[in-house]
C-alpha cells in the first residue's frame, strides 16, 4: 500500500514538473478586477509587457470590473488552475473585501493562491491649508481639545479612504465623522474647501494638490519615509507608533495551480521587478517595488485582514 502511496506522489511530482516545464504553450490572461487606467490596471500592463518577453507567449489583460473588485476576483477564482489565468489583486480585493462584503460567491482568501508581490503605494494624511495645524501630533490636540467638530472625508463607505480614518480616529483615540464622497476627485474637492479637516488618500490622487499648495500634507503613513516626499515624516514617527496604511500590489492564480508554476511566474515576477525602467515606472505612481515569496506573500495577506477585520467590524462597516 506505502509503495503504491509514493509511486502516485512521484507521478503526481513529475506531472506538475513536466508541466513547469512545457508552460506556458499558448497566451495568459491577467485580469483586472477595476476599470483601466487606476494604479491597479497600470500595474498589471507593466508586468504583463515583462511577463510576455520573459515567458515567450502574449500576456493579455483583461478589465472586469464590478462590486468593488469582487466580479473580477470571482471570476479569477473559478478559473481552471492551469497557470493560464492570473489576476491582479490588491489588498482591498484580497484582505479587505471578505470582512466587508456579506455575500462574496467565492473567497479571495482561500480560492485564489498568491504568487507574488509586485508594490506598494502608501497614502499621505493631509488637512486643508486654512487648518491652524501643522502636525499629526497638533491635529490630534486639536480633536481633542474640541470634541466632535473635526471629520474626515473618503472616497466612499468601505474604501481604504474610510478604514485609513477609521483606524486614525482609533489610534489617536479622536473623535471625527466620517463624510463619505462618491470618489477620490470629489472628496479631494471637499478637503481643498474646507469642507473636510482629514483626508488620507494615496500619493498620486493627491499629488497635484500638494504641488500646487492647495492642501497641507501632514504625514505618510506607510512606515518608512516616502522617496517622493522625503521631508514628510510617517504617521509612525508621529506621535502613532506602528500606524501603516499602504495599498499593495500582486498577482495571484486560482487555488490548486500547480506549485512549480507558481514558483516559476514568482521568479519573472521579481526579475521584472527589480529591472530599472520598472522601478522608474512605480516611482511616478508613487508606489515602492515589493517581492516575496509565496509563502511570505500569503503571511502578509493573513496578517493585514486580520489587521483591517477589526477596524471594520469596529466602525461597524458593511457593503452589500
Amino acid at each position: 500500500m506505502k509503495h503504491k502511496l509514493w509511486i502516485g506522489l512521484l507521478a503526481l511530482w513529475a506531472g506538475g514538473a513536466l508541466a513547469a516545464d512545457a508552460y506556458p504553450s499558448r497566451p495568459l490572461t491577467l485580469i483586472v478586477p477595476f476599470t483601466p487606467g487606476g494604479g491597479t490596471d497600470i500595474m498589471a500592463r507593466l508586468i504583463a509587457e515583462k511577463l510576455t518577453r520573459s515567458l515567450g507567449q502574449p500576456v493579455a489583460v483583461e478589465n472586469k470590473p464590478g462590486a468593488g473588485g469582487t466580479l473580477g476576483t470571482d471570476i479569477a477564482a473559478r478559473a481552471a488552475p492551469d497557470g493560464y489565468t492570473l489576476m491582479l489583486g490588491s489588498i482591498s480585493t484580497i484582505s479587505l473585501n471578505p470582512s466587508l462584503y456579506t455575500n462574496l460567491a467565492t473567497n479571495p482568501l482561500t480560492d485564489l493562491a498568491p504568487v507574488s508581490l509586485i508594490g506598494s503605494t502608501p497614502s499621505i494624511l493631509a488637512v486643508p491649508k486654512t487648518l491652524p495645524v501643522s502636525s499629526v501630533q497638533e491635529l490630534i490636540a486639536l480633536a481633542k481639545q474640541k470634541p466632535g467638530s473635526v471629520n474626515f472625508g473618503s472616497a466612499g463607505a468601505g474604501t481604504s479612504h474610510h478604514l485609513a480614518g477609521e483606524l486614525f480616529k482609533m489610534q489617536a483615540n479622536i473623535q471625527a465623522t466620517h463624510v463619505p464622497y462618491k470618489g477620490s476627485a470629489p472628496a479631494l474637492l471637499g478637503l481643498t474647501r474646507g469642507d473636510v479637516h482629514i483626508l488620507i488618500a494615496n500619493i498620486p490622487s493627491l499629488l497635484g494638490a500638494i504641488q500646487a499648495q492647495q492642501i497641507k500634507p501632514l504625514a505618510v503613513t506607510s512606515l518608512e519615509r516616502s522617496s517622493l516626499f522625503p521631508e514628510l515624516p510617517t504617521v509612525s514617527e508621529s506621535g502613532l507608533p506602528g500606524f501603516e496604511v499602504i495599498v499593495w500590489y500582486g498577482v495571484f492564480a486560482p487555488r490548486g495551480t500547480p506549485e512549480p508554476i507558481v514558483t516559476r511566474l514568482n521568479a519573472e515576477i521579481r526579475k521584472a521587478i527589480e529591472m530599472p525602467d520598472v522601478k522608474k515606472r512605480l516611482a511616478t505612481e508613487g508606489a515602492e517595488p515589493l517581492s516575496a515569496s509565496p509563502q511570505a506573500f500569503a503571511q502578509r495577506i493573513k496578517s493585514d485582514y486580520e489587521k483591517w477585520k477589526k477596524v471594520i467590524q469596529a466602525a461597524d462597516v458593511k457593503l452589500e
